[in-house]
């Protein structure tokens, strides 16, 4: 039998076929990946409610989330797949139109499934074809071919294999590129998004063409410099949390829903995992939604170099 769970809202994506994304999603870019972490960690996110997941070929998951996923169907803490939205992405090395739909069938096998309900490009930069190694060299950087790679994800798309076909990392002026040439528009834009980075161009941009946001690091997650963290530092978060009886990262996820914005966010703790999922039965005041408009906005994912780790977190050099 499945698992009774509290509900989770889900928002409608412009793609047909594509089945309403959860609300909040559980990432999974945990560097270095254990496998035992990352299946443990997701049968826990499965049984407090979690029924989106957010992978990619480059974080070593895949496999372990369908391993979990598919333990779950077996306990009955899921009817079905079809239960789950499951989000994977293509890696930079595999951007040329050639290898998309070769990436998205290892993707597939990795996870024991026959789609995925989103596919995304991971990052608008394209390696030369080979592994995902670390640091990447700069001199691997080629001229990223948006028509044609766009061209194969709309294949993927049309075989079933992606119910919804996005990018993630994408600025307006990458989207406008891929909107001239796309037959499928994008249904998602997943890019770091939280109180400390608003993304109010962005997300105004997405809005207006119909592309939903997705938000990872909504928790200030990817600062790993051990200069401390924006967002659960933050006292103008912290006096809205002390106000309401929350805490602080459900206030922050709490805004990011309220934005429109689907939060993607990490944790491998049961606890925290089903704390994340306490913001839908409560709001924020206006007041709290003009102190957070007025937090100073400072980037921490950035892409100017192309030495890559991580969830795609680059440095220069």
């Amino acid at each position: 039998m499945a698992s009774t769970t509290a509900a989770v809202p889900e928002v409608a994506l412009r793609s047909g076929g594509a089945r309403p994304m959860p609300a909040v999603g559980m990432g999974t870019a945990k560097f270095p990946a254990v496998a035992e972490t990352t299946v443990k960690a997701v049968l826990e996110a499965v049984e407090v409610g979690y029924r989106h997941f957010d992978t990619a070929a480059m974080y070593a998951t895949e496999r372990p989330l369908g391993e979990a996923l598919a333990e779950a169907v077996r306990r009955g803490l899921l009817a079905s797949r079809e239960e789950v939205f499951v989000t994977s992405k293509l890696w930079c090395t595999q951007c040329h139109p050639q290898l998309v739909l070769r990436s998205l069938r290892e993707s597939l096998q990795n996870l024991q499934m026959e789609y995925v309900d989103l596919y995304l490009i991971h990052w608008p930069i394209s390696l030369k074809p080979g592994p995902a190694v670390f640091p990447v060299k700069r001199d691997d950087a080629v001229p990223f071919d948006f028509e044609g790679v766009w061209r194969a994800m709309e294949e993927c798309h049309r075989l079933g294999l992606a119910k919804a076909i996005g990018v993630s990392n994408f600025t307006t002026s990458h989207l406008h590129k891929l909107l001239a040439a796309a037959t499928v528009p994008p249904a998602v834009n997943q890019v770091e998004m939280n109180p400390v980075w608003q993304q109010r161009k962005l997300r105004g941009y997405c809005a207006e063409k119909g592309i939903h946001v997705a938000a990872y690091s909504p928790l200030g997650g990817q600062n790993w410099s051990g200069d401390g963290n924006a967002v659960l530092d933050s006292e103008v978060l912290a006096e809205i949390a002390r106000a309401r009886g929350k805490t602080v990262a459900q206030v922050a996820l709490r805004w990011i829903y309220e934005q429109g914005v689907t939060p993607i966010v990490k944790s491998f703790s049961k606890e925290r995992l089903k704390e994340n999922l306490g913001i839908f039965d409560w709001g924020l005041a206006d007041d709290d939604l003009r102190k957070i408009g007025q937090i100073p906005q400072k980037k921490i994912v950035k892409a100017a170099g192309i030495a890559v780790l991580g969830r795609g977190r680059v440095h220069v050099g």
